[in-house]
C-alpha cells in the first residue's frame, strides 16, 4: 500500500502515530492531519516539506529531541525505543566503525550541543561513520542561525525518507 493511501485510509489516532514516528513535532503532525487526503506519495511528501518549513525554528529543536545522536547506540536500545528500528536502519553505517571515529563521533556531538543547544541532525541513511563525522565537523563551523538551517533540511530529508518507508 502506498504511503499516502496508508495514512488517507487510516483513523485520525494511527495516522497521527504514524506521523509523529516520522517527525517529532506535535505542531507538524497536527498540520499534517489537517491536510489529509493526500491522494499520491508525490503530494504527502510535498505537504510533508511545505509543513516543515512553515513552523518556527522551536518545534524543529523538539522534533530533534526524537532523535538519538548518531552513534549513540545504548540510546537507540533505551530512550528511542518507539523509532529504534527506523533509526537502526538509518545509522547502519555507524555499525562496524573503528572505536577511534565513535569517539571522535561522540566527542564532536558534544561540541556541537553545546554550542548549538540541540544535537546534530544528519540524514544518515548510507553514509559511512566517517563522512558522518566530516559533515558534523563541517558544521561545527556554522554560526547557529545557518546551523539550523542546515538541520531542518537534514530533517526535513529523515522525513522523507520515513514517510516513503510507511
Amino acid at each position: 500500500m502506498e504511503p499516502s493511501t496508508r495514512l488517507d485510509s487510516v483513523a485520525r489516532e494511527e495516522a497521527a502515530a504514524l506521523l509523529m514516528a516520522c517527525c517529532g513535532s506535535p505542531r507538524w503532525v497536527e498540520r499534517m492531519l489537517g491536510r489529509r487526503p493526500f491522494g499520491s506519495l508525490a503530494a504527502l511528501l510535498a505537504a510533508a516539506r511545505e509543513e516543515w518549513f512553515a513552523l518556527p525554528p522551536d518545534s524543529w529543536r523538539e522534533a530533534f529531541t526524537h532523535h538519538p545522536q548518531i552513534g549513540d547506540l545504548d540510546a537507540l536500545r533505551t530512550r528511542f525505543a518507539a523509532t529504534r528500528q527506523l533509526s537502526q536502519r538509518e545509522q547502519a553505517g555507524i555499525a562496524g566503525a573503528p572505536d577511534e571515529i565513535l569517539e571522535a563521533l561522540a566527542e564532536g556531538n558534544r561540541a556541537y550541543e553545546q554550542k548549538f543547544g540541540f544535537i546534530f541532525i544528519v540524514c544518515a541513511s548510507g553514509r559511512s561513520a566517517a563522512d558522518m563525522l566530516e559533515r558534523l565537523r563541517t558544521r561545527l563551523r556554522n554560526d547557529p542561525p545557518a546551523e539550523i538551517r542546515v538541520a531542518a533540511e537534514e530533517h526535513a530529508q529523515i522525513t522523507a525518507r520515513r514517510l516513503e518507508a510507511l
